[in-house]
């Protein structure tokens, strides 16, 4: 039985690393700037490339506050990691900057893409660059003339790059530089020729849950239909596929799984698919992710919510 179960109605676990306690080591070191913890880490994940992502986005996130990881690019210029290290969290702090208000201009967003090019030299197999440059196309105002070239460049190094269809996805939904059509079609297709057992099968379910936080935020309460959106036979549809060709061949966890079964969760509760989600809530084992339920409501009530009736239902 799971401990949150044992212990009772326990708050949900909120934990960015999703249980990888080296990497919340690592993240924690960095703030107190010592980097040894994350160039042990980021060595350790050279070839694993779906924990390296989850790696390098967290770790990137705890130092884009503080000069930790410029002082070690700078004091190992070149060491791969570092810089890949370096460009994301350069990354990181271009996207800060624009939910603060202060859109970066081009030619601050050209220096970031500098950076994660001078990364991927240093680093030729490591897709990480090449995902950090889909992210970063996103802030163009206009996009990015090489996105299909840098989503080429992911593809050549890792076809089934989590991170990167998630990255490239998003810069093609319509609260970006493409449209909900554009957004799921790549979604589906990513889907469809990712083998069974990939969490890639998740994706056209956060296209969708994109989509509809992007009506929300630009149509309001008043969109048109925007209530019966999880109505659709289409998202069932996505949603069985995730069951079927995911949840039913999961064998080895992926490093980001958390978000994708908390994605899937929040998509069957909301479609009316109840009878379904218990199998996914018992793999969360009460791990959280704010995104999506803060999409439709108070997120951690609504996961509590839902966790507390499928405790009780069984």
């Amino acid at each position: 039985m799971a401990a949150w179960l044992r212990r009772g109605a326990a708050a949900p676990d909120y934990d960015p690393a999703f249980g990888d306690h080296e990497l919340a080591d690592s993240c924690q070191d960095l703030l107190m700037g010592r980097w040894a913890g994350a160039r042990d880490l980021l060595e350790k994940s050279a070839g694993d490339w779906d924990r390296r992502a989850h790696c390098v986005k967290q770790l990137a996130d705890a130092a884009a506050g503080s000069r930790t990881a410029d002082l070690w690019a700078a004091s190992e210029p070149r060491r791969p990691d570092a810089a890949v290290l370096r460009a994301e969290t350069e990354v990181m702090r271009m996207f800060a900057a624009a939910r603060s208000g202060s859109i970066p201009d081009a030619a601050v967003l050209d220096r970031a893409a500098w950076l994660c090019h001078r990364a991927a030299d240093l680093a030729p197999d490591d897709p990480s660059p090449w995902v950090s440059l889909l992210a970063l196309g996103r802030l163009y105002p206009e996009g990015h003339q090489s996105m299909k070239h840098w989503w080429q460049e992911v593809q050549n190094r890792d076809p089934q790059h989590r991170e990167g269809h998630h990255q490239a996805m998003r810069y093609l939904s319509a609260r970006w530089h493409g449209s909900h059509g554009a957004a799921l079609n790549f979604a589906w297709d990513g889907a469809l020729y990712a083998p069974d057992g990939s969490p890639l099968a998740v994706l056209p379910l956060v296209a969708r849950a994109e989509h509809f936080r992007h009506r929300s935020e630009t149509e309001g309460d008043n969109a048109l239909f925007l209530n019966r959106h999880w109505d659709e036979a289409g998202v069932r549809n996505d949603l069985r596929s995730a069951l079927d060709r995911w949840i039913a061949h999961r064998t080895t966890p992926g490093a980001q799984d958390v978000a994708d079964l908390n994605y899937l969760a929040h998509g069957l509760v909301h479609s009316g698919m109840t009878e379904r989600v218990g199998e996914v809530f018992e793999l969360l084992d009460n791990r959280a992710t704010t995104v999506p339920w803060s999409f439709t409501g108070d997120p951690e009530a609504t996961f509590v919510k839902w966790r507390d009736r499928t405790r009780s239902s069984h």
